[in-house]
């Protein structure tokens, strides 16, 4: 997940966020358009609302749909033209028209092409302000992102960012060996150096609290990431960039449970109610919240630049999965 900080001027209700998000309904893309993207019900039913309230927090559902179209299929297409033009004229088909060729066949393919669809979680925290996406894709987090502000009056967000970067942290952790209060360092790590020659060490399912691993840092390498478990109830790979990746609740979380108790909002219950409480821990974790966020935020910010509009992304693979 992409965690953002919204800045403290936005105030809406959830009436007005729904609203809003019925200007960017998800439609499947017709029979010559090559992506479609808008807001579904979170819940999976036809007609519901786009943002729904579960004890307090506010769920949202982005979808994405794209056609594929193969580029050898196109290509072969665009030759079968070409081909009939010099046939039929006795000459080749200039850089121009080769161009139109290839927007012509595009078109004849098309409606024939097979859709691929994929979809992400929005969560909006309205009392602690967080804004967090359920994407390890910066660009898609962008493009969700730069929709909501334009969409919604007033919104604006920053990236979470932290007094001491997250990089800092590890390196310090794991040379050290001692992580943070309620954390705890678990099996995999990926360490990278800075020089030129852009070396990268990968432990996977190995203890970290060896020498070798602390003569790495030493010779200058820094982890890009760390697997860590939050309080024995949620594990998580932290990155280099404060993203949360591979996020897994463990089975404390789901102690007392009966065997029946599931459903949306039983899933967004554990969901929202774990991290609500992990992300202002591994804040302090992190020396507490960086300047970006005391002051008012800009529009759309991503730790490339600032967004300038919605940017095509690559398509999610699992509609299915759960929130968070």
């Amino acid at each position: 997940m992409i965690v953002y900080r919204i800045a403290p001027p936005w105030q809406m209700g959830l009436e007005e966020v729904e609203a809003a998000l019925q200007k960017a309904l998800f439609q499947e893309c017709g029979a010559t358009q090559e992506q479609s993207s808008g807001f579904v019900p979170p819940r999976g039913d036809a007609h519901g609302l786009l943002a729904e309230s579960v004890g307090g927090q506010w769920v949202l559902r982005y979808m994405t749909e794209a056609k594929m179209l193969p580029a050898s299929v196109l290509a072969r297409k665009v030759k079968e033209k070409a081909a009939r033009i010099e046939q039929e004229t006795g000459r080749k088909p200039g850089k121009k028209e080769s161009r139109e060729l290839k927007d012509e066949a595009k078109l004849d393919l098309l409606p024939m092409a097979f859709t691929k669809q994929g979809s992400m979680w929005v969560w909006i925290d309205p009392q602690a302000r967080w804004l967090v996406l359920d994407t390890g894709s910066q660009g898609r987090a962008d493009e969700v992102v730069s929709l909501l502000v334009e969409l919604m009056p007033g919104f604006a967000v920053a990236l979470l960012d932290t007094q001491t970067s997250p990089q800092a942290a590890m390196a310090h952790w794991l040379k050290e060996q001692e992580p943070p209060a309620g954390f705890s360092v678990d099996r995999e790590c990926e360490l990278k150096s800075a020089d030129e020659a852009k070396a990268v060490v990968r432990y996977a399912r190995h203890p970290l609290d060896i020498d070798e691993v602390r003569a790495h840092i030493e010779a200058g390498k820094l982890p890009t990431k760390l697997a860590l478990t939050w309080d024995d109830r949620v594990s998580f790979v932290l990155t280099e960039g404060l993203q949360l990746k591979k996020i897994s609740f463990l089975d404390t979380v789901f102690e007392g449970q009966a065997p029946d108790d599931q459903g949306f909002d039983t899933d967004v219950a554990i969901a929202t109610g774990e991290l609500t409480k992990l992300i202002p821990d591994l804040v302090e974790a992190l020396g507490g919240e960086g300047r970006s966020v005391t002051g008012e935020a800009p529009a759309a910010t991503s730790r490339g630049g600032a967004v300038t509009g919605p940017a095509q992304a690559p398509v999610d693979t699992d509609p299915d999965s759960a929130p968070f």
